[in-house]
Protein backbone atom coordinates (compact mmCIF):
# COMPACT_ATOMS: atom_id res chain seq x y z
CA UNK A 1 0.00 0.00 0.00
CA UNK A 2 1.37 3.40 -0.77
CA UNK A 3 2.18 6.07 1.98
CA UNK A 4 0.42 9.63 1.59
CA UNK A 5 4.19 10.41 0.93
CA UNK A 6 4.80 8.51 -1.88
CA UNK A 7 1.53 9.29 -3.54
CA UNK A 8 2.36 13.46 -2.96
CA UNK A 9 5.50 12.68 -4.67
CA UNK A 10 4.12 10.73 -7.65
CA UNK A 11 1.06 13.80 -8.08
CA UNK A 12 3.78 15.77 -8.10
CA UNK A 13 6.25 14.20 -10.40
CA UNK A 14 3.23 13.76 -12.98
CA UNK A 15 2.25 17.19 -13.03
CA UNK A 16 5.81 18.45 -13.97
CA UNK A 17 5.87 15.67 -16.94
CA UNK A 18 2.40 16.63 -18.16
CA UNK A 19 3.03 20.09 -19.77
CA UNK A 20 5.94 19.15 -21.66
CA UNK A 21 4.27 15.91 -23.17
CA UNK A 22 1.51 17.87 -24.18
CA UNK A 23 3.59 20.98 -25.68
CA UNK A 24 5.05 18.15 -27.78
CA UNK A 25 1.52 16.85 -28.61
CA UNK A 26 0.09 20.13 -29.61
CA UNK A 27 0.68 21.26 -33.40
CA UNK A 28 2.00 25.14 -33.74
CA UNK A 29 -1.02 27.15 -35.23
CA UNK A 30 -0.93 30.92 -35.62
CA UNK A 31 -2.44 32.82 -32.74
CA UNK A 32 -5.41 34.66 -33.68
CA UNK A 33 -6.40 33.66 -36.83
CA UNK A 34 -9.78 32.49 -35.51
CA UNK A 35 -10.50 35.56 -34.02
CA UNK A 36 -9.37 37.35 -37.42
CA UNK A 37 -11.29 34.93 -39.19
CA UNK A 38 -14.81 35.82 -37.09
CA UNK A 39 -14.10 39.62 -36.92
CA UNK A 40 -13.84 39.69 -40.94
CA UNK A 41 -17.04 37.46 -40.88
CA UNK A 42 -19.12 39.95 -38.70
CA UNK A 43 -17.81 43.01 -40.50
CA UNK A 44 -18.91 41.10 -44.14
CA UNK A 45 -22.29 40.36 -42.85
CA UNK A 46 -23.21 43.42 -40.56
CA UNK A 47 -27.19 43.02 -41.95
CA UNK A 48 -27.45 39.97 -40.29
CA UNK A 49 -25.79 40.66 -37.08
CA UNK A 50 -28.25 43.99 -36.57
CA UNK A 51 -31.10 41.36 -37.58
CA UNK A 52 -30.37 38.53 -34.92
CA UNK A 53 -29.45 41.61 -31.94
CA UNK A 54 -32.80 43.42 -32.64
CA UNK A 55 -34.71 39.71 -32.98
CA UNK A 56 -33.15 38.63 -29.70
CA UNK A 57 -33.60 42.10 -28.09
CA UNK A 58 -37.07 42.75 -29.11
CA UNK A 59 -38.11 38.41 -28.27
CA UNK A 60 -36.47 39.21 -24.35
CA UNK A 61 -38.21 42.39 -24.16
CA UNK A 62 -41.43 40.53 -25.38
CA UNK A 63 -40.88 37.55 -22.42
CA UNK A 64 -40.60 40.25 -20.05
CA UNK A 65 -43.48 41.87 -20.82
CA UNK A 66 -45.95 38.99 -21.04
CA UNK A 67 -44.38 37.46 -17.84
CA UNK A 68 -45.12 40.71 -15.78
CA UNK A 69 -48.51 40.72 -17.71
CA UNK A 70 -49.16 37.11 -16.28
CA UNK A 71 -47.74 37.53 -12.65
CA UNK A 72 -49.36 40.64 -11.93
Amino acid sequence: METPESISNLASETATVAPESQAEATPQKPEGSYVKHAMRNMVRKRGTSIKHFVLTTVGLLSLLVGLAYITR
